[in-house]
């Protein structure tokens, strides 16, 4: 009974899968998000990764309340697929609750994943941005013998902001943390672009690939999951994930009271989040790179 207790309170957040199918043709890179009341922002976040060459995105509604999906239908038209996903479930045998997420990225590529070279699981407040292409698929181009991308966070806090300014993330959010290998200082996660195809288990930040515990950075170079934090993996030549990990202070309190996507406490969470500020306050530098990008394919179009 004793260990059934420990166990009901660990969420499950691991499942492994049979990969689908490669379906002829397959191509581009679609992206997979679980979203709920983001309609502030989620037109920029569309709008950039449509421009950034992205073919399809693949939306689970975790219970929008706003028009958050109205607004991504505008943006995206007949390249979005939406989803319901307001849920929360648990195993039967230990009372351990599945983690939202995992569901959500299991499904998607188990049932989408065949039609796409690329997919990606990530958030709203997550930017893929192409460090030297014009689209992420040229920036992924040299990278077909990989099974997945991992690409650490880049962390950007408030900026000074304390309420939410006008204008978009992009545009306002231009500090993040210095140091993206430092461990709690930069709040270091991943997030990962994998070929679907062959991926075996699932979890948030991580994949198996074949049945193994690897991945290659954006540069090629192979490794194992835990070779990720290690500077000597470290790379956002090709692809830099930017981070919006904050905002202003307003949406920062607004998404600590919307609480954790899992079960627990509000005052352990609320406490988290503000630690992993401070730590992204502590030291930043300028990182134009969203804008850059912007900037580049607007001259190459005109």
């Amino acid at each position: 009974m004793l260990i059934r207790a420990i166990l009901g309170r660990k969420p499950i957040t691991r499942l492994t899968m049979t990969p689908p199918q490669a379906q002829p043709g397959r191509a581009g890179l679609a992206l997979v998000l679980i979203v709920r009341n983001e309609a502030r922002h989620i037109g920029e976040w569309a709008a950039f990764h449509r421009a950034a060459g992205v073919a399809h995105v693949i939306v689970y509604d975790n219970g929008c309340t706003d028009d958050t999906i109205s607004v991504l239908r505008g943006a995206l038209g007949d390249a979005l697929t939406v989803l319901p996903w307001d849920q929360k479930l648990y195993d039967a045998s230990t009372g351990r609750e599945l983690h939202n997420q995992v569901l959500a990225y299991a499904h998607a590529i188990r049932n989408f994943g065949g039609r796409f070279r690329w997919m990606a699981c990530i958030d709203a407040d997550e930017f893929l941005v192409p460090k030297q292409a014009d689209s992420l698929d040229q920036a992924l181009a040299h990278l077909e013998g990989c099974g997945s991308v991992s690409l650490p966070w880049h962390n950007f806090g408030r900026c000074g902001h304390q309420m939410i300014p006008p204008g978009g993330v992009i545009d306002n959010y231009t500090l993040r943390a210095a140091d993206p290998v430092s461990g709690a200082r930069g709040v270091t996660n991943f997030k990962t672009i994998v070929d679907p195809t062959r991926v075996t288990s699932v979890k948030v930040h991580s994949y198996e690939i074949d049945g193994q515990p690897v991945t290659w950075n954006d540069r090629g170079q192979a490794g194992t999951l835990k070779d990720r934090a290690t500077r000597a993996f470290y790379s956002a030549d090709h692809v830099q994930l930017n981070h919006y990990y904050s905002r202003s202070e307003q949406e920062l309190a607004t998404k600590i009271a919307r609480g954790s996507n899992q079960t627990v406490q509000a005052a352990r969470h609320a406490a988290r989040v503000r630690r992993n500020v401070a730590n992204i306050e502590a030291d930043t530098v300028e990182d134009r790179s969203a804008q850059e990008f912007i900037r580049r394919i607007a001259q190459h179009q005109g």
